[in-house]
């Protein structure tokens, strides 16, 4: 058995679990990256935003849209309000953070940024993706909205575990780790630009407003995609009226757009290849799944074998792995106690991922669920390519319907005991527990999945490595 210790840049915090918001328009966009970039490629001849659109426009790869052209229009205005302008890069060691007599930090006037909201498919993250490669800045940085949470609870967990105390003194000693990560992360970058900004967990709900108020107070511009509007984000989330401070600073610091085409181009685009999702009352699934394993084998420098990471003190094992080929089931990564950060992980050691017996998913398996809506997430921001085997087509994956026997899940009642939440009080309905946010999120999930058994998709791997 191989064991493996490599930790991916991202960071990571064993268990947390989140959902996420949709991205591109086409199947043919720039290849992205979820990691701080201290230099990015120059685009060619120092095109704008709404020259680069009107390039590809005129190149064939995109159709027209008038509503992307307003997006990137906005987009450009940031662009425009930013040429120039460098916040100052936080100085000082760690000993300053621990200390009471800190002198408090003078408040960055900012340009605006900009929070794009829509339905999923609809170009939101390409027009991101473009406005990012015009900026020619060295601290910014183009991050999935998970992947940013998770490293944010690793620095927290960091910060804490380095705090000096005061062996002289009995009293607790008052200290916040919140703005020391948010000087760490305003010194590497000033403008982030978020993928997918989604807010389903209370851990993240609960320091959001605190995080950024730091990071807007320092000149950090945000530029977002999501799915939700400002005024949705965390909708019924467990103890959302601590939350909602969060929008009114959000909204502050970003102009909010809306990109409404009612067109989803990852499934208008399919060519209907199908060739890797087989269901398995209308083919031999295993056998299509054991010809092409075999063929992405033939590829590897490898054996066929088993592999486990050890993540962080953790031992995640998989059965069956070949070089950078995984060959796993539905039950080995979503019924287990996984979560985005085990997922980056997988996505830093294979470029491709077979899921084999996806059973259709319903509300009774809220956690499985919510497991495998992050778990393609995560894979398809990295670009690895997955094949699949289901019950049933990918369109019918997800049923919303309730089930009759339908029960609290010891994960949920341990919550819910730990958050003194009985089952008659009004944070009973979460979303959390309710299933809803799945719901909302599964739309998205069908959207990528059509897209990923795409040959264009496939295709792009190369380009993403």
């Amino acid at each position: 058995m191989l064991f493996l210790t490599r930790i991916p840049a991202a960071g990571v915090v064993a268990l947390r679990q989140g959902c996420s918001c949709a991205v591109a328009g086409v199947l043919n966009q720039p290849s992205r990256s979820n990691s701080s970039s201290s230099s990015s490629p120059t685009p060619p001849n120092r095109r704008t935003p709404l020259e680069l659109l009107q390039d590809k426009l005129s190149r064939g790869e995109i159709r027209p849209d008038p509503h992307q052209n307003q997006i990137t229009e906005a987009l450009q205005k940031v662009y425009d309000s930013i040429q120039g302008y460098e916040p100052p890069k936080p100085t000082g060691g760690i000993g300053k953070w621990f200390g009471f007599k800190a002198r408090k930090a003078e408040k960055v006037e900012a340009p605006k940024g900009l929070y794009i909201y829509g339905s999923v498919g609809g170009g939101k993250t390409m027009l991101m993706d473009m406005f990012y490669d015009c900026c020619e800045i060295n601290r910014k940085r183009r991050v999935h909205f998970n992947s940013f949470m998770t490293d944010v609870h690793t620095k927290i967990h960091e910060i804490k575990s380095k705090q000096v105390r005061d062996v002289t003194s009995t009293k607790p000693q008052p200290f916040d780790p919140i703005k020391p990560v948010a000087e760490i992360i305003t010194a590497d970058s000033w403008l982030i630009c978020f993928d997918e900004f989604q807010v389903t967990d209370i851990a993240d709900a609960m320091i959001l407003k605190r995080l950024f108020t730091y990071l807007f107070d320092s000149g950090v511009i945000v530029v977002a995609t999501s799915n939700r509007a400002p005024d949705d984000l965390y909708k019924n989330g467990l103890q959302r009226s601590n939350f909602v401070p969060f929008i009114g600073v959000l909204k502050s610091h970003c102009n909010v757009v809306t990109l409404s085409s009612g067109v989803d181009y990852r499934t208008a685009t399919l060519k209907g290849e199908g060739m890797h999702y087989f269901v398995k009352s209308e083919v031999d699934a295993d056998g299509a799944m054991d010809k092409l394993f075999k063929v992405l084998c033939s590829q590897e420098n490898d054996l066929i074998r088993p592999k486990t990471f050890t993540h962080f003190g953790r031992n995640i094992s998989f059965a069956k792995t070949c070089g950078q080929v995984l060959d796993s089931t539905f039950d080995e990564l979503c019924d287990r106690p996984l979560g985005a950060s085990d997922y980056l992980q997988i996505t830093q050691f294979f470029h491709t991922v077979l899921i084999r017996d996806i059973p259709q998913l319903n509300l009774k398996l809220k956690s499985q669920t919510r497991r495998f809506i992050t778990l393609i997430d995560t894979l398809y921001d990295s670009r690895v390519r997955l094949v699949v085997s289901s019950d049933v087509p990918y369109k019918f994956l997800f049923s919303n319907e309730k089930p009759d026997d339908i029960h609290t899940s010891d994960e949920h009642r341990m919550l819910m005991d730990d958050l003194k939440i009985t089952k008659d009080s009004q944070d009973a309905s979460s979303n959390i527990f309710t299933g809803d946010e799945e719901a909302f999120a599964f739309e998205r999930t069908v959207s990528r999945l059509a897209e990923m058994q795409s040959a264009e998709y496939w295709s792009l791997w190369e380009k993403h490595r």
